[in-house]
Protein backbone atom coordinates (compact mmCIF):
# COMPACT_ATOMS: atom_id res chain seq x y z
CA UNK A 1 0.00 0.00 0.00
CA UNK A 2 1.33 3.44 -0.85
CA UNK A 3 2.72 5.10 2.57
CA UNK A 4 2.73 8.62 2.00
CA UNK A 5 0.51 11.48 0.81
CA UNK A 6 1.46 14.17 -1.05
CA UNK A 7 -0.09 17.32 -1.45
CA UNK A 8 0.75 18.62 -4.84
CA UNK A 9 0.01 22.13 -4.09
CA UNK A 10 1.74 25.61 -2.69
CA UNK A 11 -1.19 26.89 -1.35
CA UNK A 12 -1.81 27.83 1.94
CA UNK A 13 -5.47 27.29 2.01
CA UNK A 14 -5.66 23.49 0.40
CA UNK A 15 -2.66 22.89 3.45
CA UNK A 16 -4.95 23.63 5.89
CA UNK A 17 -8.19 21.59 4.88
CA UNK A 18 -5.72 18.92 4.37
CA UNK A 19 -4.53 19.02 8.14
CA UNK A 20 -7.96 18.70 9.06
CA UNK A 21 -8.15 14.91 7.82
CA UNK A 22 -5.99 14.49 10.66
CA UNK A 23 -3.15 12.40 8.23
CA UNK A 24 0.66 13.60 7.72
CA UNK A 25 1.65 14.25 4.53
CA UNK A 26 4.51 16.39 2.26
CA UNK A 27 3.85 18.81 -0.53
CA UNK A 28 5.16 19.51 -3.81
CA UNK A 29 3.91 22.13 -5.89
CA UNK A 30 4.08 20.99 -9.48
CA UNK A 31 5.62 23.36 -12.19
CA UNK A 32 3.06 23.63 -15.13
CA UNK A 33 1.74 26.31 -17.37
CA UNK A 34 -1.87 27.20 -16.54
CA UNK A 35 -2.85 29.07 -19.09
CA UNK A 36 -6.63 27.63 -20.55
CA UNK A 37 -6.55 26.11 -24.17
CA UNK A 38 -8.62 28.00 -26.74
CA UNK A 39 -11.20 27.16 -26.78
CA UNK A 40 -11.66 25.15 -23.50
CA UNK A 41 -14.64 24.82 -21.09
CA UNK A 42 -14.46 25.63 -17.16
CA UNK A 43 -15.11 22.39 -16.99
CA UNK A 44 -12.55 20.71 -19.17
CA UNK A 45 -9.75 23.45 -17.83
CA UNK A 46 -10.30 22.57 -14.09
CA UNK A 47 -10.38 18.65 -15.12
CA UNK A 48 -6.80 18.77 -17.31
CA UNK A 49 -4.95 21.22 -15.18
CA UNK A 50 -6.28 18.90 -11.88
CA UNK A 51 -4.73 15.57 -13.92
CA UNK A 52 -1.46 17.65 -15.45
CA UNK A 53 -0.43 18.72 -12.12
CA UNK A 54 -0.54 15.22 -10.74
CA UNK A 55 1.62 14.01 -13.57
CA UNK A 56 3.74 16.81 -13.11
CA UNK A 57 4.41 15.88 -9.00
CA UNK A 58 4.99 12.07 -10.59
CA UNK A 59 7.16 13.00 -12.59
CA UNK A 60 9.48 15.49 -10.86
CA UNK A 61 10.03 13.64 -7.91
CA UNK A 62 10.74 10.43 -9.58
CA UNK A 63 13.28 12.55 -10.87
CA UNK A 64 15.14 12.77 -7.42
CA UNK A 65 15.69 10.14 -4.56
CA UNK A 66 12.03 10.06 -3.60
CA UNK A 67 10.80 6.18 -3.56
CA UNK A 68 7.58 6.56 -5.98
CA UNK A 69 5.07 5.09 -4.03
CA UNK A 70 2.99 7.67 -2.81
CA UNK A 71 -0.60 9.26 -3.17
CA UNK A 72 -0.55 12.34 -4.91
CA UNK A 73 -3.22 14.90 -4.43
CA UNK A 74 -3.98 17.82 -6.95
CA UNK A 75 -6.55 20.26 -7.55
CA UNK A 76 -7.98 23.60 -9.30
CA UNK A 77 -10.28 25.76 -9.43
CA UNK A 78 -12.31 28.68 -11.72
CA UNK A 79 -14.89 31.04 -11.16
CA UNK A 80 -17.21 31.18 -13.71
CA UNK A 81 -19.62 33.95 -14.49
CA UNK A 82 -21.53 34.20 -17.32
CA UNK A 83 -19.93 31.20 -19.00
CA UNK A 84 -16.88 32.96 -18.70
CA UNK A 85 -13.77 31.61 -16.76
CA UNK A 86 -12.39 33.72 -14.33
CA UNK A 87 -9.30 33.28 -12.12
CA UNK A 88 -7.10 34.37 -9.78
CA UNK A 89 -7.12 38.45 -9.54
CA UNK A 90 -3.55 38.99 -8.09
CA UNK A 91 -3.91 42.83 -8.09
CA UNK A 92 -6.37 44.95 -6.05
CA UNK A 93 -7.45 46.55 -9.11
CA UNK A 94 -8.38 43.08 -10.63
CA UNK A 95 -10.33 42.07 -7.36
CA UNK A 96 -12.29 45.16 -6.99
CA UNK A 97 -13.40 44.63 -11.32
CA UNK A 98 -14.22 40.98 -10.15
CA UNK A 99 -16.13 41.99 -7.02
CA UNK A 100 -18.03 44.53 -9.10
CA UNK A 101 -18.89 42.48 -11.73
CA UNK A 102 -20.18 39.82 -9.20
CA UNK A 103 -22.48 42.02 -7.55
CA UNK A 104 -25.78 41.39 -7.42
CA UNK A 105 -25.26 37.60 -9.44
CA UNK A 106 -24.84 34.21 -8.79
CA UNK A 107 -20.97 33.15 -9.71
CA UNK A 108 -20.17 29.01 -9.79
CA UNK A 109 -17.34 27.66 -8.97
CA UNK A 110 -15.96 24.55 -10.37
CA UNK A 111 -12.87 22.66 -8.62
CA UNK A 112 -11.33 19.55 -9.81
CA UNK A 113 -10.00 16.95 -8.00
CA UNK A 114 -7.89 14.21 -8.85
CA UNK A 115 -6.15 11.38 -6.34
CA UNK A 116 -3.28 9.85 -8.15
CA UNK A 117 -1.06 6.42 -7.19
CA UNK A 118 2.09 6.29 -7.85
CA UNK A 119 2.84 2.74 -7.71
CA UNK A 120 0.36 1.92 -10.87
CA UNK A 121 -0.03 5.42 -12.64
CA UNK A 122 -3.45 5.20 -11.97
CA UNK A 123 -5.54 8.44 -11.02
CA UNK A 124 -9.03 9.20 -9.80
CA UNK A 125 -10.82 12.74 -10.65
CA UNK A 126 -14.05 13.99 -9.73
CA UNK A 127 -15.42 17.65 -9.90
CA UNK A 128 -17.24 19.54 -7.35
CA UNK A 129 -19.76 22.38 -8.24
CA UNK A 130 -20.16 25.43 -5.71
CA UNK A 131 -22.75 28.23 -6.30
CA UNK A 132 -22.49 31.63 -4.59
CA UNK A 133 -25.14 34.83 -4.17
CA UNK A 134 -23.48 37.64 -3.96
CA UNK A 135 -25.89 40.42 -2.62
CA UNK A 136 -25.71 44.12 -4.38
CA UNK A 137 -22.42 45.45 -2.96
CA UNK A 138 -21.97 49.19 -2.71
CA UNK A 139 -18.16 50.40 -4.54
CA UNK A 140 -17.39 51.31 -1.62
CA UNK A 141 -17.93 48.25 0.49
CA UNK A 142 -15.87 46.12 -2.10
CA UNK A 143 -12.81 48.27 -1.84
CA UNK A 144 -13.40 47.71 1.52
CA UNK A 145 -13.54 44.46 1.66
CA UNK A 146 -10.57 44.01 -0.88
CA UNK A 147 -8.08 46.39 0.89
CA UNK A 148 -9.02 44.83 4.71
CA UNK A 149 -8.56 40.84 3.31
CA UNK A 150 -6.11 41.29 0.59
CA UNK A 151 -7.71 38.16 -1.66
CA UNK A 152 -5.23 38.24 -4.50
CA UNK A 153 -4.61 34.85 -4.82
CA UNK A 154 -8.18 33.72 -4.84
CA UNK A 155 -10.49 32.60 -7.58
CA UNK A 156 -13.42 34.70 -7.14
CA UNK A 157 -11.44 37.36 -4.91
CA UNK A 158 -13.07 36.73 -1.62
CA UNK A 159 -12.26 34.09 1.08
CA UNK A 160 -15.06 32.85 2.42
CA UNK A 161 -13.43 31.44 5.59
CA UNK A 162 -12.95 35.32 6.51
CA UNK A 163 -14.83 38.10 5.91
CA UNK A 164 -16.15 37.03 2.13
CA UNK A 165 -19.46 35.66 3.78
CA UNK A 166 -20.20 38.85 4.33
CA UNK A 167 -20.69 39.75 0.49
CA UNK A 168 -23.04 36.78 0.21
CA UNK A 169 -26.92 36.67 -0.23
CA UNK A 170 -26.49 32.65 -0.40
CA UNK A 171 -24.23 29.52 -1.31
CA UNK A 172 -25.43 26.33 -2.80
CA UNK A 173 -23.41 22.71 -3.14
CA UNK A 174 -22.62 19.99 -1.69
CA UNK A 175 -18.77 20.60 0.07
CA UNK A 176 -18.09 24.51 1.04
CA UNK A 177 -14.72 23.34 1.59
CA UNK A 178 -14.88 22.75 -2.49
CA UNK A 179 -14.94 26.61 -2.25
CA UNK A 180 -11.89 26.86 -0.06
CA UNK A 181 -10.32 25.31 -2.89
CA UNK A 182 -10.07 21.56 -1.85
CA UNK A 183 -13.63 19.18 -1.26
CA UNK A 184 -12.82 17.00 1.40
CA UNK A 185 -16.24 15.28 1.23
CA UNK A 186 -14.73 13.51 -2.02
CA UNK A 187 -11.14 13.69 -1.34
CA UNK A 188 -12.06 11.52 2.06
CA UNK A 189 -14.25 9.43 0.09
CA UNK A 190 -11.26 8.71 -2.67
CA UNK A 191 -8.76 8.00 0.11
CA UNK A 192 -11.08 5.32 1.73
CA UNK A 193 -11.20 3.49 -1.76
CA UNK A 194 -7.27 3.36 -1.58
CA UNK A 195 -7.40 2.34 1.56
CA UNK A 196 -6.30 5.68 3.56
CA UNK A 197 -8.48 6.47 6.48
CA UNK A 198 -8.25 9.97 8.21
CA UNK A 199 -6.34 9.01 11.41
CA UNK A 200 -8.93 10.52 13.59
CA UNK A 201 -11.89 8.25 12.47
CA UNK A 202 -8.77 5.04 12.74
CA UNK A 203 -8.43 5.60 16.22
CA UNK A 204 -12.59 6.05 16.96
CA UNK A 205 -12.63 3.08 15.35
CA UNK A 206 -10.59 1.41 17.90
CA UNK A 207 -11.26 2.63 21.08
CA UNK A 208 -15.27 1.64 19.62
CA UNK A 209 -13.38 -1.82 19.37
Amino acid sequence: MPNKLILGSSSPYRKDLLKRLGVPFECHSPNIDETPLHPESAVDLVKRLSIAKAFAVDRERRGTDHTPNGIIITSDQVAVLNNKILGKPHTVDNAISQLSRFSGKKVSFLTGLCVFNQQDQSYQYTLSEYHVYFRTLTLNEIRQYVLLEQPLDCAGSFKCEGLGVCLFDKMEGDDPNSLIGLPLISLSRLLRETRHQPNRLKTKWRKDR
